[in-house]
Parts: structure tokens; sequence; C-alpha cells
């Protein structure tokens, strides 16, 4: 009995303990505890002057710019043999509600403010984005989807496929799930079946055609795990972690034959200034891993760029390369809002469909059945009706903005329950670019992505449409949602309705399945390019022109790898991780 007692209060114990850590504070105190080398920018205390010298003590082999979905994972690895510096100019995701939980998924999105986890941008094109800007990167804010690149994808960047093998699973163990799969998604993947997107493939992390269930980085709590959690494989004694540290530009040190990065200039979270320099080894690098928009960026603002494009911002010229910011490309989605008579358990992307022309089929339920919800912006899982693109961007004064997002308010939440099928372009050849604004590195860059530039890209959205309409009046689909089956110009309709851009509507969109695609055009985050291999950076990601500067991201990317690319992003940085440490140090690498 007195044993049976004792279990009691130790489980009574354990209880406790986790309610605690599930408080902001406590999730603090956990987080410290398993990751002491995070810090608050402003503890740092390098150097205040520029110097070509060692560094001494504050000197790095490594310092990595950006610690999203790449840098993580990089750093963590190559902490096992070298010291290395992270800097993340968000906060951490591990406290923050909005980013741990998948019911909240939408909030976040929606979330504006400075020190929201995702940074809202709006392309040239008029459609609205975001970018990550937390430690952790996209994996604080995408949908959680985990697939595999194809072995198409690794032999055309020209990787090795045993390496790349090998680096998967050191993110696959630590953070990817097999998911629950919920009736939404059992209704998309039997609906993609009877509409001929077969074979059925079961659950699986390989991109392969046909119908399957891929991974998750949600667990089954509806709690993200992101590549922060990664940094837990680091080597604490020789990794150092700064948050809130905002890099302004790299530091050259240009009296040689060619420059050669010798550190960073970054501002802490306080306005204050610091410099971080590499040791004075030629091996030493900074690498680069600030995402598709936040890397050539940085490259700009550092004097790596087209040369009339710097000197009209009187950004000094260090490398005259026209390619840098050029081929960017975001991979173009469309919805089709389905609405239904019973409530829907709230989901994200599980069920995937995969065709051999490049058009993928994907599905979300749930996110806008809550009174809350319908005063947000929910991206991609919006579902509000009455739209800011019927206003002419001329007419877009802060009063008729306030006068939509008040009519939204009105809108009963019954109006709501439902979810949508999202059709998605793989491999896009419409292509735009990227240009500087101005010089602060806070503010977002022009970006132009030309979506349906190239008639083939349109063609195969319609493609992909048509299917997701057959999907919606499917049997299967009707029996699920409990609606009646709808004409293919009313389903249409509601989804105008529902998609959120910029782009004014035409009265035709509903009757032309091109139109439709134009104007009802929406991103699903996949955005890449701007640092292109052979144009940018070399085969092995060095930058061309300069020593000791890499890139390590999606922006190196000509397509998207899988059809969610942070499985690949994440496995980038752990395969680049390894294979400097292998090429700097061989065998007595140990990795």
């Amino acid at each position: 009995m007195a044993l049976v007692g004792t279990l009691k209060l130790l489980f009574c114990l354990v209880l406790w303990l986790s309610n605690i850590l599930s408080t902001s504070q406590g999730k603090e105190d956990y987080y410290q505890y398993r990751y002491p080398f995070i810090r608050s920018a402003s503890s740092f205390s390098g150097s205040s002057s520029f110097s070509s010298s060692s560094g001494g003590n504050n000197a790095y082999d490594y310092i990595i710019v950006g610690g999203g979905t790449a840098g993580c994972p990089l750093a963590a690895t190559l902490s096992q043999n070298f010291s290395v510096l992270l800097l993340e100019r968000g906060g951490v995701p591990f406290s923050n509600a909005n980013v741990s939980f998948l019911k909240n998924f939408h909030i976040a999105l929606a979330d504006t403010s400075p020190s929201s986890a995702s940074q809202f941008f709006v392309s040239t094109d008029g459609v609205i984005n975001t970018r990550a800007r937390v430690l952790g990167g996209g994996t604080c804010i995408n949908a959680g989807f985990y697939t595999r690149a194809s072995s198409r994808f690794v032999e055309k960047v020209g990787w090795d496929a045993k390496l790349v093998n090998e680096s998967y699973p050191f993110v696959e163990k630590k953070i990817v799930h097999r998911p629950k799969l919920a009736p939404w998604q059992k209704a998309v993947r039997d609906s993609l079946l009877d509409v001929g997107v077969s074979p059925f493939n079961g659950f699986t992390y390989d991109h392969i055609y046909g119908t399957k269930i891929g991974g998750t980085i949600f667990d089954r709590f509806g709690r993200r795990h992101t590549a922060a959690e990664l940094l837990a494989s680091g080597n604490p004694s020789k990794l150092t972690v700064l948050i809130h540290a905002t890099v302004q530009n790299i530091v050259f040190d240009t009296t040689g034959k060619q420059p050669r990065a010798v550190g960073v200039i970054f501002t802490d979270e306080k306005g204050n200034k610091h410099q971080a320099l590499l040791v004075n080894k030629p091996r030493s690098e900074v690498i680069l891993s600030s995402g598709a928009i936040g890397t050539p960026q940085m490259l700009l603002l550092s004097g790596i760029g087209p040369k009339a494009e710097l000197e009209k911002l009187k950004i000094p010229v260090v490398v005259d390369n026209k390619y840098v910011g050029k081929g960017m490309a975001d991979n173009p989605m469309n919805t089709v809002f389905v609405p239904s008579n019973k409530p829907v358990t709230q989901s994200l992307i599980q069920t995937v469909g995969i065709t051999k022309k490049g058009v993928y089929i994907e599905a979300s339920s749930g996110f806008g059945q809550s009174k809350d919800s319908i005063h947000c912006h929910h991206g991609i899982m919006s579902a509000e009706i009455g739209q800011l693109s019927t206003i002419s961007p001329k007419q877009r004064t802060p009063e008729a903005i306030q006068a939509y997002i008040k009519g939204k308010r009105d809108i009963p939440h019954e109006a709501f329950k439902g979810g949508f099928i999202l059709e998605k372009i793989a491999t896009p050849i419409s292509t735009g670019d990227l240009r500087l604004i101005n010089t602060n590195v806070n503010d977002n860059p022009s970006v132009t992505f030309n979506y349906f530039k190239h008639p083939y890209d349109l063609q195969r959205c319609v493609e992909g449409i048509r299917m997701a309409t057959k999907i919606v009046q499917s049997e299967r689909f009707t029996n699920f949602t409990q609606i009646e089956k709808q004409t293919v110009d009313k389903i249409l309709n509601m989804s105008v309705k529902a998609n959120v851009n910029l782009i004014p509507k035409q009265i035709n969109d509903t009757k032309s399945m091109e139109q439709f695609c134009k104007d009802t055009v929406i991103t699903i985050w996949h955005y890449h390019g701007g640092c292109h291999v052979g144009k940018v950076v070399s085969n092995d990601y060095k930058v061309l022109g300069v020593h000791r500067l890499r890139v390590v991201d999606g922006s190196t990317f000509r397509e998207s790898p899988g059809t969610n690319p942070q499985g690949t992003v994440m496995m980038m940085g752990r395969y680049m991780g390894v294979k400097i440490l292998r090429d700097r140090l061989g065998r007595a690498a140990g990795i």
C-alpha cells in the first residue's frame, strides 16, 4: 500500500510539474535549462570597432546569420567541432502559444505587431505573404507538413544521395510525427483516389506520385516542434545563440586581391550596435541562412549585387553581381472553399495528391469557426466574406480599411463552417525579382513573383482547379459535409469571396477558370531563389567573388522541393554542416 501511495504521490508531482512548465514562465525556465547557450543579444560583449586581427576571445570559427529552418541544424552540427555564433533577429518560440499550438496557427499569421513571429509583407503582385521572425524560422509559422524531396531534385542540385539519406533522419527522429488523420483529411484522401490521383501510397515521407499521408511537426497533442529544437544537439561549450540580434551588414576586408568576410555588425534588442568577428583562419566563414527574402536582402545591404542598384542607394560596392535577387519564384496556390453543415475539426495539411503534371492537391479545415477568429486576417485559411480586394488600390484609405475590418466583425460565425481544398503549382516557370527599397534591414524589400506570367503555369492551375471542384462535388465529400452537390460556378463564387489578396476581382472570374486563377492566387509560403547556384553562389554554396562567405538556405533553389520544403531545408542545414566538417577535418570530424 505504501508503494501505491508513493507512486500516486510521484504521479501527482509529475502532473504538477507539467502544469508549471505549461505556463509562460515555466516554459521560459525550461528552455533556458535545455538551451543554456541561448541569450539576449544585449549580453554580447564583442569588440566595438573594426579589426582584422584574430578577434581574441570574441571571435568565432563560424558566424551564422539567421536562426531559421536551415540555420538551426547547421549551427548545431558545426558546433560539434568549432565555435559557432548564431544570430537570430526574432525571439524564441518556446513560450509563444500562437507558435506552439496548432489551434492558434491562423492567429500567428494574423499578428502583425513588431514582435510577431511572422513579418507581414505584400508582393508587388498584390499577394499577402509572411516572413518568419523567430528562432526556428518558417517551421514556427507554417502548416507543419513534412516530406522529403524527390530523388530527381536531389540529383538535380548535385547533392550526395548517401549523405542526404543520412541527414533526413537527424531531423525526423527529433521533431517529426505521424499524424492522426482528421475526418476532413480522410474525405480528401478518398476523393482524390476517386478522381484518379492514384495509387494510394499510405503514410510516407517520400515524394512519390499518387495520394499519400505525410509527416507533421505537430505531435498528437497539437503541439508544434520546430527547427529550434534541433539546437539541443549542439555542443553547448562551442555554441552561442543570440536572439533579438538583427544583423545590419557583413563586414569585409577589401585590402587583398579579393574581398573576404571578417565578421558582421548587428544591433541588439535595445538598439545598441555590436561587431562579431571571425577568427583569422582561411576556412572560417560567415554563413547566410536568412531565407529567400533575407539572404539576398543581406547581400545587397552588404554591397554584393547589381552595381547600379547599390550605387542608387549609396551602398559601397564590394562585388558587382547582377544576379543577386533575380530568379525569385513562389509556388502559386488557389483555394476552393467548401462549406459544411456540421462542425469540422481543425486540421492542417496531412493528405496530399501529387500529380505528374506538377499539380498538388492539399486540404485544411476548421479555422473559421470561432467567434474570435473572424476578427483576424487568416492568410490561406481565411474564410472571410467581403474582401479588401474589392476596393481599388487608390481608394484603400485608412478609413476604407477600417470600415472593411468592421464589416467582417458583423458576419455571423456560422458562415465559416467548413474548410478548403488547396491547389498548388510546383516548379513554376514564372519568376520575378527582389530589390531594396531602402537600406533599413527591418523594412521588407520589394518582391515580385509574376504569378502565372508563363502560360504553362496558368494551364496547370486550370487543371488543378477542375480537379479540386471534382473533389468538392464527389459523393464522398458531399456525404461528409452534408451539403448538396454544387455547380462549378457556385463553388468558385464562394471561393472568390473567401480568398484574401489585394488583386481587384473581375466580373467574369467565375466564368473563366483562367481569370479565377489570376484573381484568386495566394501563397503557400514556398518562395525561393534570389541566390542561384552558378550565378550568385558556387556548387558548394560559396558566394562568388568573395572569400569566407557562404549561403545555406532556400534562396539557392530553382524549385521548391517536395510538396513542402521545410524537411529538405532542415536536412540541407544538417547536410551542409556535415559536409563542411568533413571537407575541413576529414575523418577527424567524427560525424
